[in-house]
């Protein structure tokens, strides 16, 4: 067991996850508020003074012989802890990744968590760049603007380099992206879809007559490339009282084009609130372009619902898409994408690779997130 995600169980790191923090407005957290402008490099960086921060990649890579699906999330949550507290050991932040593989032939994702408060050179988020570490996971911002991320999980090793196609892109009204219908109720948020991707991959084998490893040595490194979409979201209230989840997708199209859209739920499964963007290859190019599609927002149709044997929660897993006068279907590349990451972030939701299929043909690919549906997430 690597000796970092040991410390992190004994030390009880699934008490000291966002599950267990106090209301926002109870903890003195900075505020989400419109007007406030992106600032580049610094807000690639860690924002201490907001409650919750993640950096979320998702991304197809091909190796010679197939397809399959990736994530990984990087997250900083502030624990309430005074600031000031002199002891070294005051959990004021603390941070979880998140990780998994999504292959063809696998009944399941292969996936892999860790959690532990900043310091003690176990952990660590800067707040000048991009440049995020938790033992050996690390997620990091190059002066080329290039990012270059280090996986060592369990049953898999990711070492892979992306290439954005231009400048950060503001979601929302330049970067402030509301979630609900009150005013705070929101993020700063900016995407990076379409990032080249190119490295290489490592995965532990089968033993005969299994098709699921539990241990063992990793196999040979494969080359891997293909494409990814980057997230970077800060925080310090998101989710209305009555909302209980979300239905997320960010997808890269064929064409250069991509699209992220959302929806907030309720119980019911109305809708507290939503939002779309499609994003043309040239604006990714120059980082500008029109927010938003219409007043609207996307219609999401389920056409397939799967049932996790494990939570037995059940997730619309295959959706139809109406947005901007188009409709697609988002297809999974298999059923069984649900990460239990109760662990560390104190949540399970199904955050699966999906192929985007436009009369009869496949024009893009992209990741579809669901959470709610195994219980509400703790933001």
């Amino acid at each position: 067991m690597n000796p970092l995600r040991r410390q992190c169980l004994r030390a009880g790191c699934a008490a000291l996850s966002a599950a267990a923090l106090p209301p926002a407005e109870a903890s003195g957290y900075a505020a989400v508020r419109p007007g406030v402008p992106l600032l580049f490099p610094r807000d690639h960086g860690a924002h201490d003074d907001f409650r919750s921060e993640w950096w979320y990649v998702t991304g197809w890579l091909r190796d010679a012989s197939q397809w399959l699906g990736f994530q990984l999330t990087f997250f900083r949550v502030g624990t309430g802890h005074a600031a000031a507290n002199p002891s070294r050991f005051a959990p004021r932040q603390l941070l979880i990744a998140h990780a998994a593989l999504a292959m063809p032939g696998r009944d399941r994702l292969e996936h892999d968590q860790q959690a532990a408060r900043s310091g003690f050179d176990l952990a660590s988020a800067s707040s000048a760049d991009t440049d995020v570490r938790l033992g050996d996971w690390s997620l990091r911002r190059g002066p080329d603007d290039r990012y270059g991320a280090m996986i060592a999980a369990r049953e898999f090793a990711l070492a892979l380099q992306f290439t954005p196609p231009g400048p950060p892109l503001a979601q929302g009204e330049r970067g402030y992206s509301r979630k609900g219908p009150k005013p705070e109720q929101a993020s700063y948020y900016y995407s990076r879809p379409q990032m080249a991707v190119t490295g290489s991959l490592r995965v532990a084998q089968p033993e005969r007559g299994r098709n699921r490893p539990e241990s063992g040595p990793l196999g040979p490194a494969r080359t891997v490339s293909g494409v990814a979409w980057l997230d970077h979201e800060w925080s310090s209230e998101l989710l209305a009282g009555d909302a209980v989840g979300w239905d997320w997708m960010g997808l890269n199209f064929d064409d250069g084009s991509a699209l992220m859209a959302f929806r907030i739920r309720r119980a019911d499964d109305s809708t507290v609130w939503q939002h779309e963007r499609w994003i043309s290859a040239a604006q990714l190019r120059s980082g500008q372009g029109p927010e938003v599609v219409s007043g609207l927002g996307p219609v999401f149709e389920t056409l397939r619902r799967w049932r996790s044997p494990r939570s037995g929660a059940t997730y619309p897993v295959a959706l139809r898409v109406r947005s901007a006068g188009r409709s697609f279907d988002l297809l999974p590349l298999f059923d069984d994408q649900e990460l239990d990451a109760s662990l560390s972030a104190g949540t399970i939701y199904w955050e699966g690779a999906v192929t985007v299929v436009e009369d009869g043909r496949t024009v893009g690919r992209g990741y579809l997130e669901l959470t709610g549906y195994a219980g509400r997430p703790p933001v």
